[in-house]
C-alpha cells in the first residue's frame, strides 16, 4: 500500500509537528480462540486506541499509522471522521489539528501468521492458542493506531480482554479485574518496543534485589514463560541465574538503576528473530529452550542473547535513536555489552573467543558485500531499516566498540556511557550525543575516530612483514594495511602483535613476545619487537583488539599448515582459523586446503563453539568453493574424518555430539546412511551417544535427502514427536526428498501460497535447498527470477526476505546463473531498493563462489 513504507523525510516532518502525551490501547483478544470466519477472511481482533498529542502548528495536517483490514470509527477532537475517506489501509489522514488533540480509533486488526504484529500460534500438540507481539521496526501499527517512529515517545497504558483461563502480560505490571487485564502506565517509550503476550503459558517467577551504596533497595519481579508443551524442558533456574548476574553487572557498570519495574522473559513460538528488547517483557525464540542435549556453546549463546537484550534496557529503551540511521546506537552497544557481560559476570568466561570466531565472521561477510554501509547508515525508509539489522550494525559495530575501548580505555568508555544515560534518559539521540559524552570522559578527539570507523564502510587487511638480520633475529617487523578499491579508507587500529614459536623446537606453539602499537597508514613499524628472536608465527591482531582481516607472511602460513593445532592459546587459535577461512572466501586458499586443515586439526579443538564453526565452514567450503569435480572426493574425506572423530570422542561428551551432527550433515554414501539408519533403529551403537529426539531429526534429514526415508517414515516420526518442533522438522525433511514432484510441491507452498506460517516457510526453504540435488533444483533458477518481484509486492517483508534470500539459485553455481542475475538486475532497475539489495548480495556470494572454485581448480593442477 502506498503509505506503508514510511520515509525518513516524512518522519522528520511529523516529529517537528507533533509531541505525544499518552496512549491508551484496549485490545479484545477473545477472538483468538473458536472457529475462524469465512475462508479467505482474516481472523481479527478489536483494537481501540486513544492518543493525546500536541501540534506545534494548529491547523496543520498529519497522519496516524494503522495497518488493518477495517476501521469502524475515527474521532478527532470529538468530531467523527468517515473511515472510508480518511483511512487508506495503512494511514489515517488527520487535518485541521488543534494545539492539543485527542484521536480515538476503533479498528479490526488481523492476527498474524508471519511473526509480524500480533502473531497467533496453535499448538499441534494440545490445540492451545498462544499470542505474542513483535514490532521492530514498524509493526505495532498492525495492532493499534499510532505514530510509528522511534522519536515520538510517550507513556502507554494497555488493557486487554482475553479468553477465560488465559494470562496476559505487557510492559507494565498487570492485574485481572472484572474480566479485563489492566496494565500500569509505562515510562515514555517508542511504539516498536511495546508488547503484549497472551495465552495459557507456563510461567515461573523469581525476584532480584539489590541494595545501593546509599542504602536504598531496588526490587525487580522476575518472570519467565514458555508454551506448556515445552515446560518439561524449561530450565528457568539457569535463565534466572544469568538474568540476576546480568542485572548485577549492569548496575555495577552503568550506575543507573533498571528503570522499567518488572522483568519478564517470554520464550515464544515461530519467532523471526533471536529476541526483542521490549522493556519489562523481553521476547525470545523458543528454540532457546533445549529439547535435547546441546553443547555449552548453546547455553553460552542463550546467555549472550539474554544479556544483549538486557543491555538494551539502557541502550535503546531508556535512550533511543531518533531514526533508524543510528540503529547502531543500540544494536552495536548491545552486541558488545552482551559479550562483555558474559565474560565479566557469568560462567562463560571465554565468550570473547566466540565473538572473534562467530560474530565477526558475520561482520566480515556483510562488510564485503556490495550493500555494505557505514555503521551509521543512510536509512531512507522502513524497508531500508528492516534490512539493516545486519552484520554491520550488530557485529561490526560491536567489534568497533571493542576497538574503541582499547583506544580510550575501559573506564573512560563506561564513564561516557553513564553520562549518556543520565543526560538523555527517556529521550532520543544521534551519533553526536554519544561522541560528546565520550570526548568529555576520554579527552580524545572522537570526530576523527568516528569518521574512520563509523562513517566509512569496508574492512582493512593487516599483513606482517618480517625482516631478519644475519643472526636470525628480527631486524624490522612492520604491519602493512590495505583496503579494497571499492572502500579505500585506511583506519587507525590499536593492535597487539604476538610472536609465537615452538618451545625447545618441538613443543606447542606459544607466544614469547608481544607489543601493542597504533597502526596508522599503509605501513607501520613495530619498533618494540626489533631484536626479538625469529618467530615461527606472527599474529598481527592478537587478542582481537581491532576489526580487520588478519593476513600472514609466508613463514607464518607454513607454520599454520604444519602445526595449527599446536597453538595453545584458544583465542589465538580461533583467530588463526578465522583468518584462514577469510583466505578461503577470498580465493587466496584453495577450498581443499582448508578442508585438509579441518581434517587434520579440528579434532584437537578444545573450544566447542569454534569446533562447531569449523564444521560449518568446512561444509560451506565443500558446497560452494570446492572444484565441482572434487566435491565427491571432498565429501568422502569429510565423512570419513567426521566418523573417525566421532568414534574417538569421549563417550557422552559435547565433542561427541558435535561430531555426530557433523557426520549427519556430510553423510551421503550407502554405508554412512546405513549407520545413521542403524543409530535411529537401535541396531547400531556408538558408546555414549544418546540419540534423543532432536538428534533423531538431525539423522533423518540426510536420509530423506538421499531417498532413504520416505513420507511414511517421516509421518511415523511425527507421530512419535507430535509437537510444534516435530512439525517443523517433518516439514523440512519432507521438502528435502530428492524428487521433482516434491520440489514442485514445496515451491508452490512457499511461492504460490501464503498458507504456511513463517516458521514453516523457513523449514520448507531449508529442506528444499539440498547440495546433493543440484540437477533436480536446476529448473527453479528461471522460476526464481520470474517470481521474486511479485512475491515482494504481495507478501510481508519478512516472508519476502525469506523467499528472496532462501530460494536464490546459489546451488546452480555457474556463469549462466550469474548472467541471469545480472539480466534481472538490469531489467529491474526500478524494483524496490530493498529487493534489489537482496539480489545484489546473492549475486556477490555467487561471484565469490565462482572465484573460489577457480582457485581450487587451479590448485588441482
Amino acid at each position: 500500500m502506498p503509505g506503508e513504507n514510511l520515509s525518513r523525510d516524512e518522519a522528520q516532518e511529523r516529529a517537528a509537528l507533533l509531541s505525544v502525551d499518552s496512549y491508551e490501547v484496549s485490545l479484545d483478544l477473545r477472538s483468538a480462540v473458536g472457529e475462524a470466519g469465512a475462508e479467505g477472511v482474516p481472523r481479527t481482533f478489536r483494537s481501540v486506541t486513544t492518543i493525546r498529542f500536541r501540534c506545534a502548528e494548529p491547523g496543520a495536517a498529519t497522519f496516524a499509522d494503522l495497518i488493518a483490514p477495517s476501521v469502524t470509527s475515527v474521532s478527532l477532537n470529538g468530531k467523527d471522521l468517515d473511515p472510508g475517506e480518511v483511512f487508506d489501509g495503512s494511514r489515517i489522514e488527520l487535518e485541521d489539528l488543534a494545539a492539543e488533540n485527542e484521536l480515538v480509533v476503533d479498528a479490526q486488526c488481523a492476527y498474524s501468521r508471519t511473526g509480524e504484529g500480533m502473531h497467533r500460534f496453535v499448538d499441534p500438540e494440545d490445540g492451545e492458542v498462544y499470542l505474542y507481539t513483535q514490532y521492530e521496526p514498524a509493526d505495532s501499527r498492525r495492532v493499534f493506531t499510532n505514530f510509528e517512529q522511534p522519536d515520538l515517545k510517550a507513556p502507554f497504558r494497555f488493557e486487554v480482554r482475553a479468553p477465560e483461563g488465559w494470562t496476559v502480560w505487557s510492559n507494565g505490571a498487570g492485574e485481572l479485574t472484572d474480566g479485563v487485564w489492566r496494565f500500569a502506565e509505562t515510562k515514555p517509550i517508542s511504539t516498536y518496543i511495546t508488547a503484549v503476550v497472551a495465552g495459557p503459558y507456563h510461567y515461573v517467577t523469581d525476584r532480584y534485589t539489590r541494595t545501593f551504596d546509599d542504602g536504598t533497595t531496588l526490587e525487580i519481579p522476575l518472570g519467565a514463560m514458555c508454551r506448556k508443551g515445552l515446560a518439561p524442558y524449561f530450565d528457568a533456574d539457569d535463565v534466572f541465574l544469568v538474568t540476576k548476574q546480568g542485572l548485577d553487572f549492569f548496575h555495577d557498570h552503568f550506575d543507573y538503576p533498571y528503570p522499567f519495574g518488572k522483568y519478564d522473559q517470554a520464550f515464544v513460538p515461530e519467532y523471526n528473530l533471536g529476541a526483542m528488547e521490549n522493556p519489562g517483557l523481553v521476547t525470545f525464540r523458543e528454540e532457546y529452550i533445549f529439547r535435547g542435549k546441546v553443547t555449552q556453546a548453546s547455553y553460552e549463546g542463550r546467555a549472550n542473547v539474554i544479556l544483549h537484550e538486557m543491555a538494551h534496557m539502557w541502550f535503546g529503551d531508556l535512550v533511543t535513536m531518533v531514526w533508524w540511521d543510528d540503529l547502531w546506537l543500540k544494536e552495536s552497544f548491545a552486541d558488545f555489552m552482551g559479550t562483555f557481560a558474559n565474560v565479566g559476570a557469568t560462567r562463560f568466561t571465554d565468550a570473547w573467543i566466540t565473538f572473534a570466531n562467530r560474530r565477526k565472521a558475520w561482520a566480515y561477510r556483510a562488510d564485503q558485500l556490495p550493500s555494505t554501509h557505514p555503521i551509521t547508515a543512510d536509512i531512507r525508509d522502513l524497508q531500508d531499516a528492516k534490512l539493516n539489522f545486519d552484520g554491520i550494525t550488530y557485529a561490526k559495530g560491536a567489534s568497533v566498540l571493542k576497538q574503541l575501548v582499547a583506544y580510550v580505555g575501559q573506564d573512560a568508555f563506561l564513564d561516557g556511557a553513564r553520562r549518556y544515560f543520565k543526560r538523555h534518559a527517556y529521550g532520543n539521540t544521534r551519533l553526536g550525543d554519544l561522541l560528546t559524552a565520550l570526548e568529555e570522559t576520554s579527552g580524545r578527539d572522537m570526530a576523527g575516530w568516528a569518521r574512520s570507523w563509523l562513517q566509512t564502510a569496508g574492512v582493512n587487511s593487516l599483513t606482517p612483514q618480517v625482516i631478519l638480520n644475519p643472526e636470525g633475529r628480527v631486524s624490522e617487523l612492520a604491519i602493512v594495511q590495505e583496503a579494497p578499491e571499492s572502500h579505500p579508507e585506511l583506519r587507525p587500529h590499536r593492535v597487539a602483535v604476538g610472536l609465537y614459536r615452538r618451545e625447545d623446537g618441538d613443543g606447542p606453539l606459544v607466544r614469547y613476545a608481544r607489543a601493542e602499537v597504533d597502526v596508522d597508514g599503509p605501513r607501520t613499524v613495530v619498533g618494540e619487537l626489533a631484536g626479538a628472536e625469529a618467530p615461527e608465527l606472527v599474529l598481527v591482531n592478537d587478542e582481537d583488539l581491532t576489526y580487520c582481516k588478519i593476513r600472514f607472511d609466508e613463514g607464518s602460513l607454513a607454520t599454520l599448515r604444519d602445526g595449527l593445532g599446536e597453538i595453545t592459546d584458544p583465542l589465538a587459535r580461533a583467530l588463526c582459523w578465522s583468518a584462514l577461512w577469510n583466505l578461503t572466501r577470498d580465493a587466496l586458499m584453495p577450498a581443499r586446503d582448508f578442508i585438509d586443515l579441518v581434517l587434520r586439526f579440528a579434532g584437537r579443538e578444545s573450544d566447542i563453539g569454534v569446533l562447531q564453526m569449523l564444521h560449518a565452514w568446512a561444509n560451506s567450503a565443500l558446497t560452494h568453493y570446492a572444484a565441482p569435480d572434487w566435491r565427491t572426493e571432498g565429501g568422502r574425506l569429510l565423512t570419513e574424518g567426521a566418523l573417525k572423530e566421532l568414534r574417538l570422542a569421549e563417550p557422552g561428551s559435547q565433542h561427541q555430539l558435535t561430531w555426530a551432527r557433523f557426520f549427519a550433515n556430510v553423510a551421503s554414501g550407502e554405508a554412512d546412511l546405513q549407520l545413521l539408519q542403524g543409530l535411529l533403529e537401535g541396531t547400531a551403537k556408538i558408546d555414549g551417544l544418546d540419540v534423543d529426539q532432536e538428534l533423531r531429526w538431525a539423522f533423518l534429514e540426510p536420509l530423506a535427502a538421499h531417498g532413504a526415508a520416505d513420507e511414511s517414515v517421516l509421518a511415523a516420526e511425527l507421530a512419535r514427536d507430535d509437537t510444534a518442533s516435530g512439525k517443523r522438522h517433518q516439514v523440512r525433511c519432507l521438502a528435502a526428498r530428492p524428487s521433482a514432484a516434491v520440489k514442485a510441491q514445496a515451491w508452490a507452498a512457499v511461492v504460490e501460497s501464503d498458507a504456511l506460517s513463517n516458521a514453516l516457510v523457513e523449514a520448507t526453504i531449508a529442506g528444499f535447498m539440498q547440495p546433493s540435488q543440484r540437477a533436480t533444483l536446476a529448473p527453479y533458477a528461471a522460476k526464481y527470477f520470474a517470481s521474486i518481484e511479485r512475491v515482494w509486492a504481495e507478501r510481508s517483508i519478512q516472508i519476502g526476505m525469506d523467499v528472496v534470500k532462501g530460494l536464490f539459485p546459489a546451488l546452480r553455481d555457474s556463469q549462466d546463473t550469474l548472467d541471469a542475475t545480472d539480466a534481472w538486475l538490469a531489467a529491474h532497475e526500478d524494483a524496490a531498493p530493498a529487493l534489489r539489495r537482496l539480489v545484489l548480495e546473492a549475486r556477490d556470494d555467487l561471484a565469490r563462489t565462482l572465484r573460489g572454485q577457480a582457485c581450487d581448480i587451479a590448485a588441482a593442477g
